[in-house]
Parts: C-alpha cells; sequence; structure tokens
C-alpha cells in the first residue's frame, strides 16, 4: 500500500510540475507552445541539419479553430528550438492536402465559403517567418473547387502532395505526417 501512495504522489507531483511550467515558444512565437523537459536523456541533437517533409492531410473539428497540424508543426519546430537547435538548422516542408487544404486559402475566398475569417494566416506567417516552405498539392485544389488565385501568398503551389513527398524524400528528407 505504501509503494502504491509513494507511486500515486510522485505521478501527481510530476503532473503538477508540468502544469506549474509556462508554455514556452523558442522558434514560432504565439503557435506550438511547448514544455521544456530537463530530465529528457533524449534530445534533439543541436548539431544536426535536420531536413523534414511533412504531410499536412488532417483539418480542424470546426472552420473557426486553426488547423491542429499546422499547429503541430510549430510543435515541432519549438521541440527542437528548447533542445538547442537553431531555426537555421531545421529545413521543413510541408505538402498541404486533404482535409487541410481549406487552411491555406486566402481571407475572403475563406470568408466566401465558411462566413468566417481563416483563422489558419497568422500561424501560416509565423511559420513563414520560421523559414518553413509550405506547399499545397494542386491536385486537391481541383478537387475541392479551389481556384490557385485564392491560395495564400505564402504558399506555393505544387503538382501534388505525392510528387512533392516523393522529391524531397529522395533528397533525404525525414518524412512525418500529421
Amino acid at each position: 500500500m505504501r509503494a502504491f501512495f509513494v507511486g500515486f504522489l510522485s505521478y501527481f507531483g510530476f503532473i503538477f510540475m508540468l502544469s506549474a511550467q509556462q508554455a514556452q515558444f523558442p522558434i514560432v512565437k504565439e503557435f506550438g507552445g511547448i514544455y521544456d523537459i530537463s530530465s529528457a536523456t533524449v534530445r534533439p541533437d543541436s548539431k544536426v541539419q535536420y531536413q523534414i517533409v511533412i504531410d499536412i492531410v488532417s483539418g480542424p473539428s470546426a472552420t473557426d479553430q486553426i488547423n491542429p497540424a499546422l499547429n503541430n508543426v510549430a510543435r515541432m519546430l519549438n521541440l527542437h528550438g528548447i533542445a538547442g537547435v537553431l531555426a537555421e538548422n531545421l529545413d521543413v516542408v510541408l505538402a498541404i492536402h486533404g482535409d487541410a487544404t481549406v487552411a491555406v486559402l486566402q481571407d475572403k475566398a475563406y470568408s466566401d465559403r465558411f462566413h468566417a475569417t481563416n483563422p489558419n494566416l497568422h500561424l501560416i506567417a509565423a511559420l513563414r517567418a520560421a523559414n518553413v516552405k509550405l506547399t499545397v498539392c494542386g491536385q486537391s485544389l481541383v478537387g475541392h473547387g479551389i481556384d490557385v488565385k485564392e491560395v495564400d501568398e505564402q504558399v506555393e503551389i505544387a503538382t501534388s502532395m505525392l510528387t512533392t513527398m516523393t522529391t524531397y524524400q529522395m533528397l533525404g528528407y525525414a518524412y512525418l505526417r500529421f
């Protein structure tokens, strides 16, 4: 019983410690808040040049929310940053498609479709400021009835997500999917 009680207190002490911390934003300001885990023994290597291509396919549960997959990109960058990896050592490319496609719409196009401003544009600007290359699948644009002129200027048009992924993987980029 004593072991259970000690374990119980340790668990809640750890949870309290995390909840007492303030979220940190070392690379992407305002988005993707993370917490330093000083006891972590598996950490990013600050001497490595990271090359990552991310398949962004999921969308938010409501049109007035930021896309959680895009916010997860900010989290990933900040998690590397808190470990000492410099922003210039993170080469990140996004291949946006599927349900995530509408996140890249200019405000007017978004408003015309959803009667709300695009909550993702500030996050997209923050990712661009962190040197993330955002691409949207041209095939998904056609499939969603989106004209390329409706895409925010911070986002590049790709032939497809599939060709973006294969091209960057052949160049040695690590693959993630959000």
